[in-house]
């Protein structure tokens, strides 16, 4: 049944081209993950999860949510308000997406032809999303939120070696990361004996978040080789979609389901192929085509001003005010093509100068 389902969605998306990343209100798959840490495989009292399942991964955002909600009463009264909803909802859209899938055809991994509930260690979206998702499980499992004295163990499915599988593991290899990844989870657990106001208190955390989504993102740089499996267009667009975190990041956007699923409903519903022009792209909507347009003059305006964009984009993101407004400036930037992008640098402008 479960792969029925998956099936269905997959096939869904690819006949509409557009991104799929809700089912029945949650991210994909919802409801068919672990409930529960016990709901996972164990060994040996050790928890064995596949990291390469897609549904194994999936779990990992529902049980880190699950725990860390009581410590998110400052991100607003709502059941979603968390930001670790985004990771979810863009995991979701790289499995509709074909984005998990083994993009050498080697192997039938993620396709329909095979099983579709399978992340390819060839894929250089899932390889990213590894960074996403099973560091920050890790983590969160090691600062007790699962439990205490909780032991993880990844498996390793064949072909899958060469990533870390344990907190002592990812945290030899990728020190800075799991450290960050770590201050988040503590941060979490501080905030409830905070003093701060609850919206000084609310920047504070997104701003750890924030930083751990970062270090993971440039972590992934490991995974560089495998864009030589796609198309340049693809290759184009991953680039400007990790470049498009720099602008979130600076801005401690509050990832929420509901805000999350604004900036991801836009995103391309397929890979991109050779010749793939935006916003030109016959088969996509007008606003696929207009998101891929502004993260590609996003990353080609930074790379010719020799990245002064984002470094004039951080500086403006001085404070919990000018933070709030860039939110709601990148939402007009993303999601409202008559904003004109002379209009964005104009107000980066004023706003840097301000700090």
């Amino acid at each position: 049944m479960r792969l029925l389902t998956a099936s269905c969605l997959l096939l869904a998306a690819s006949v509409a081209y557009s991104a799929v990343i809700l089912d029945n209100g949650a991210p994909i798959m919802w409801a068919q993950t672990a409930a529960q840490v016990s709901d996972l495989p164990v060994q040996n009292d050790i928890l064995t999860p596949n990291p390469w399942s897609f549904l194994h991964r999936m779990s990992f955002y529902r049980l880190m949510i699950g725990a860390t909600d009581p410590f998110m009463g400052s991100m607003g009264t709502g059941a979603t308000e968390s930001p670790l909803w985004g990771l979810p909802l863009q995991f979701g859209w790289m499995l509709t997406s074909g984005r998990l899938a083994d993009p050498t055809g080697a192997t039938t991994c993620g396709h329909q032809t095979g099983d579709t509930m399978c992340i390819s260690p060839q894929s250089w979206w899932g390889c990213v999303n590894h960074f996403l998702s099973v560091l920050p499980f890790l983590s969160a499992a090691q600062q007790g939120f699962f439990g205490q004295g909780v032991q993880v163990q990844m498996q390793v499915p064949e072909g899958t070696e060469g990533y870390c599988t344990t907190y002592a593991d990812c945290s030899t290899s990728y020190a800075d990361v799991m450290a960050k990844w770590d201050a988040f989870f503590m941060g979490l657990k501080a905030s409830t004996e905070s003093i701060l106001p609850e919206n000084e208190k609310k920047d504070s955390i997104l701003g750890l978040y924030w930083d751990a989504h970062m270090a993971s993102l440039r972590a992934a740089a490991a995974c560089s080789a495998k864009q030589s499996h796609y198309s340049a267009s693809e290759v184009n667009f991953a680039s400007s979609w990790m470049n498009s975190a720099e602008y979130v990041s600076a801005a401690n956007f509050q990832s929420s389901l509901e805000k999350s699923i604004m900036f991801l409903t836009p995103l391309p519903g397929r890979v991109l192929q050779e010749g793939d022009q935006a916003p030109n792209i016959a088969d996509m909507t007008q606003e696929e085509n207009h998101t891929l347009s502004i993260f590609s003059w996003m990353k080609s305006m930074n790379t010719m001003l020799g990245g002064t964009l984002v470094r004039m984009w951080r500086s403006a993101m001085c404070s919990v005010t000018t933070r709030e407004k860039g939110r709601e400036m990148l939402e007009q930037l993303l999601l409202n093509p008559s904003f004109a992008t002379s209009t964005f640098l104009s107000i980066i402008t004023g706003m840097a100068t301000s700090c």
